[in-house]
């Protein structure tokens, strides 16, 4: 977390492709294409790459005289190339200005980023192709941002910087064997099979208060059972003589 920087100082596909420079593996097949290319910057590229401004996301009708109209105010411009497709002509929607000194460098990078040229939002970095190391343009996978439609974001950038990874607490795990879960004196803050082993311990002293429990139950039930079947009894006996003594009482009055 020391070493965390918002921006990439040396550019790695596998990082660039994670949103907080922290993936392992590559999660789309343009990253495994930029970790396999070999990419060698352009040789026949002319002009001090630490004095070269990046300008993306350019009308496709911006032409140079624009670009010289609109970024002349923060300094003298040496160089304007505008890249354009070698077959048709037409812009590609970015360019390199070429500054003569650093100072207008860092201003135009300051204050040009999401300036409105010819009604678009224009994009405005550094040079990265020449001074950063590591890089891979984005035909082969690499660059930075990207479009969210396209899945392939790109991140370390200006555009869209790292995000400051979540520095959660380092705690062991016993669930699968590998080590001994940290003990706290807290109850809850046990492993699982610490609370295992005590809730054994209780179900064991708690059996034979239930064992004490259902055998009173059955004794209960039992004595309930000798009394209605001892009141039963006495109902039945005292049927039979109250049946007893009115026989003999209607044979008394037969032999009068």
């Amino acid at each position: 977390m020391n070493e965390w920087a918002p921006i990439a100082k040396e550019y790695d596909p596998l990082k660039a492709g994670s949103i907080d420079g922290t993936d392992e593996e590559p999660h789309d097949r343009a990253i495994w294409r930029a970790m396999t290319a070999r990419y060698v910057p352009n040789r026949g590229v002319t002009g001090d790459p630490h004095l070269t401004l990046f300008v993306a996301r350019l009308a496709l009708q911006t032409t140079e005289e624009k670009l010289k109209e609109v970024f002349s105010r923060y300094g003298d411009i040496r160089r304007i190339r505008l890249v354009r497709d070698f077959i048709t002509g037409f812009s590609r929607g970015y360019a390199f200005i070429e500054y003569k000194d650093e100072r207008a460098l860092l201003k135009a990078h300051r204050d040009a980023n999401k300036l409105i040229v010819d009604q678009r939002e224009v994009f405005v970095d550094f040079e990265l192709e020449r001074t950063l190391k590591g890089w891979i343009p984005r035909r082969l996978g690499g660059g930075f941002g990207g479009k969210k439609e396209s899945g392939q974001l790109r991140f370390g950038g200006r555009d869209r910087p790292f995000r400051k990874p979540i520095n959660l607490p380092a705690m062991k795990s016993d669930f699968y064997g590998e080590g001994q879960a940290e003990k706290r004196d807290r109850p809850w803050s046990r492993d699982w099979k610490t609370r295992d082993r005590a809730h054994e311990r209780n179900r064991e002293q708690r059996r034979p208060e239930r064992e004490w429990s259902e055998s009173r139950r059955d004794r209960e039930r039992h004595s309930r059972e000798e009394r209605s079947s001892g009141k039963e009894g006495r109902n039945r006996e005292r049927k039979d003589r109250s049946r007893d003594h009115s026989s003999r009482k209607r044979r008394d009055e037969d032999r009068n």
